[in-house]
């Protein structure tokens, strides 16, 4: 019983970062209606920032993100204002197209400067730090502050999104941009801040990944699925469910693992394919 409930225990703290891989593509998609296919190109692409940054300042990979996310942000930023506000309008494809691109420049560019070596950040103790509940659960400090560190990002973004000023300038461009630009609102400018808020939680993600496992230059197509699967089960429109949906996932696959480590990947898209099949919107998500 006690193997089963650490099994359990395990897939929700992972979901947690499941959960931060679907909620930068949550944003982009409530803001922009923008479908970013290099989403997960882009959290691989924070990983190796962070490798450059503990390599040449000797810093801890969680240091690290006092740059590494400003950097990301920056990079999403000039990514939405020099390449993406060019494509996005009524058309979804010309935009789905470029992140394409996109990430193909991105798996090739990290390919020629850092070669298909696996790389991985080492964190020191933290990585095998438990806390002890009991004789048989034991929990992992470095999974539970993935899983703290979702939860705070994500209601960080909630509180974000409805209390704040800029959250009501996203929440407009995302209703109505010819109306919300007749208002004053700049939609370039909340594009690009919605694009950079989106990377900045895209470096969190990232470095939390290369701290708990190997990463190279084509790793990131399945982040992206893992990713895209958790904000479809909990639902597109809203931010908790994404929390939920990559639990859900998270769950399912540590279940899988236990059962047969062949079945882990494929319980996870099984379980994604069932909410898609009856409840298309997601657990949360509500019905257009």
């Amino acid at each position: 019983m006690a193997d089963w409930i650490n099994t359990i225990i395990q897939g929700i703290l992972i979901g947690g970062l499941y959960a931060m891989f679907a909620v930068g593509l949550a944003l982009i998609f409530g803001v922009m209606k923008l479908v970013n296919i290099a989403h997960g190109d882009l959290i691989v692409l924070s990983a190796y920032v962070a490798l450059i940054v503990t390599q040449s300042l000797g810093l801890n990979p969680l240091v690290s993100l006092v740059f590494v996310v400003p950097i990301m942000g920056l990079i999403g930023y000039i990514l939405q204002r020099g390449l993406f506000n060019r494509t996005i309008g009524n058309d979804l494809l010309p935009p789905l197209l470029v992140s394409f691109g996109l990430s193909v420049i991105i798996q090739n560019g990290l390919l020629e400067l850092f070669s298909a070596d696996n790389r991985r950040l080492l964190a020191g103790p933290i990585e095998v730090a438990t806390i002890k509940f009991s004789d048989a659960i034991n929990v992992g400090v470095l999974p539970l502050l993935q899983f703290v560190l979702a939860v705070l990002v994500i209601g960080g973004l909630q509180a974000l999104m409805f209390r704040t000023a800029i959250g009501r300038s996203f929440r407009a461009v995302s209703d109505d941009p010819r109306i919300a630009q007749l208002m004053g609102l700049n939609n370039r400018h909340i594009f690009g801040l919605a694009m950079a808020l989106s990377l900045a939680v895209v470096a969190l993600a990232g470095v939390l990944l290369a701290i708990r496992a190997n990463f190279d230059p084509a790793t990131g197509p399945t982040r992206l699925i893992f990713g895209f699967e958790a904000v479809i089960i909990g639902g597109l429109s809203s931010f908790w469910g994404t929390l939920v949906g990559g639990v859900i996932l998270g769950v399912v696959q540590a279940i899988a693992a236990t059962i047969d480590p062949g079945l882990q990947i494929l319980a996870g898209h099984l379980a994604f394919l069932l909410v898609l099949a009856f409840r298309p919107q997601g657990l949360f998500g509500r019905v257009a």
